[in-house]
């Protein structure tokens, strides 16, 4: 397996090389040259399997020589000691719960894996790494927890100052050691901006740096196994699903697309988003604008103004767009309006789905909520005939004040949050400039 990168100047590479550079040297993301195809004699044994052992299957044709089956098969044991709930809501509509993990959020699934795989390759190489991510909400807890701790490697994390949630922010910085913070008076767009920019900055090139954001590939590969676990849960092996995805930087729907590719029967990528609406309206038009500055909605860690992973998106409908956005050949539009389905949801909507999907029973925070606002959108252009699944990302305890205002409740928190509660906090603040931020990198590590 050889990976490429998406703005096509930089050569092919293995899973390892991609894995660890995180972004490509011409500024692309990494994606597989070509991706393996389950039959469906392999698929009908999927139900029968524990998701470690179904992420070891799916994973290994990607990660090929550089990982051997068996270290692979006890990395996923280790990746995935929590359970993956998924409730039957009716009418053919199902909820992942992707909140189970050690920081009650999906990027929990990629985290780890990565974290894993990445100390095993840097023991093997007598090699150290300094990671760079921009979190608007759950990536940073996730990164941490995952990479707290692990020989050789530094993480210093980004964030808006304003625009995360007490618990978010503490998640990541109570933890010390190798984790560093560093809160940006600004939008989620300046902390991922400021990261790419670090990576071609010749300024710090030597430094050994990588990313553990969605544009890692790291990140993407093992988010495509959850629908296959969901798909073989709800399906039994036979027919299709619909898929649902709140998204943000669109590392989790290229996941599904993903898993689409390699023979998942999933009928409709269903990408809701919340007012930060580029992808629907590109979807629509044709034209892709950026919004700028991204507007702040009640599901945080959506608001992405412009999404990196679309260049992953429009590469593979056989298009180019750079990393600022660019479009330099326009993607397959008809195949892409066929697989995916878009919407934007408001504040006020978002809130109306909590209260609708509670009346039910269904707890559901803002990022799932924009999910089940879409999910509902879709059915009414599409039907009902082959089941639902809405993605819920995050656990309600994380956002007590969103829940408190709009359904007057305040969940029990999961372990993980309340010890970070009790932490004290460690962060650095910078303005929203690059300049800022590249004399925070040369005083912290002496470039």
């Amino acid at each position: 397996m050889r990976y490429r990168s998406t703005n096509l100047q930089s050569p092919l590479v293995s899973f390892r090389e991609a894995l660890l550079a995180g972004q490509a040297p011409d500024r692309g993301l990494y994606l597989p040259t070509e991706y393996p195809t389950f039959s469906a004699e392999e698929r009908a044994t999927w139900p029968s399997l524990s998701y470690a052992a179904l992420a070891h299957d799916i994973l290994k044709p990607f990660v090929g020589a550089d990982l051997p089956s068996d270290a692979l098969a006890s990395l996923c044991e280790e990746a995935y000691p929590f359970p993956i709930p998924i409730e039957e809501a009716g009418s053919g509509r199902f909820l992942l719960r992707l909140d189970q993990g050690p920081t009650a959020s999906f990027k929990d699934f990629a985290a780890r894996a990565m974290a894993r795989m990445m100390s095993r390759f840097l023991e093997q190489e007598g090699r150290e790494l300094l990671i760079l991510t921009a979190t608007s909400g759950d990536t940073g807890s996730a990164i941490a927890h995952a990479f707290y701790g692990v020989p050789g490697i530094e993480v210093v994390v980004l964030f808006p100052e304003t625009e995360v949630s007490l618990r978010q922010r503490k998640l990541m910085t109570t933890l010390n050691g190798n984790i560093r913070c560093v809160a940006v008076d600004g939008k989620f767009d300046d902390c991922q901006a400021f990261v790419k920019r670090a990576f071609s900055d010749p300024t710090f090139s030597s430094l050994p740096l990588s990313s553990a954001n969605s544009i890692n590939i790291g990140r993407l590969l093992p988010q495509s196994v959850y629908y296959a676990y969901a798909w073989a849960q709800i399906t039994q092996g036979q027919g299709e699903i619909s898929v649902v995805v709140p998204c943000g930087n669109f590392g989790n729907i290229m996941g599904a697309w993903i898993a689409r590719r390699c023979g998942v029967p999933l009928r409709h990528l269903v990408a809701a988003v919340n007012e930060n609406d580029e992808f629907p309206r590109f979807l629509q038009t044709g034209r892709y604008e950026k919004i700028v500055p991204s507007r702040n909605c009640l599901s945080n860690a959506m608001n992405v103004g412009h999404p990196s992973n679309l260049a992953r998106v429009v590469s593979v409908y056989d298009g180019q767009m750079d990393e600022i956005g660019q479009i330099h050949k326009s993607p397959e539009m008809l195949a892409l309006q066929r697989d995916f389905f878009s919407t934007s949801v408001s504040d006020p909507d978002t809130a109306a789905a909590m209260r609708s999907a509670w009346s039910e029973g269904i707890l559901l925070e803002p990022h799932g909520a924009v999910a089940w606002c879409g999910m509902q959108r879709y059915r009414q252009r599409h039907g009902a005939s082959c089941p639902t699944l809405v993605v819920e990302t995050a656990h309600p305890a994380k956002f007590p004040e969103a829940m408190q205002a709009i359904l007057g409740i305040d969940p029990p928190l999961p372990p993980a949050i309340e010890a970070a509660l009790l932490g004290e906090e460690s962060f650095t603040s910078i303005n929203a400039s690059y300049e800022a931020f590249s004399q925070y990198l040369r005083d912290t590590f002496r470039v």
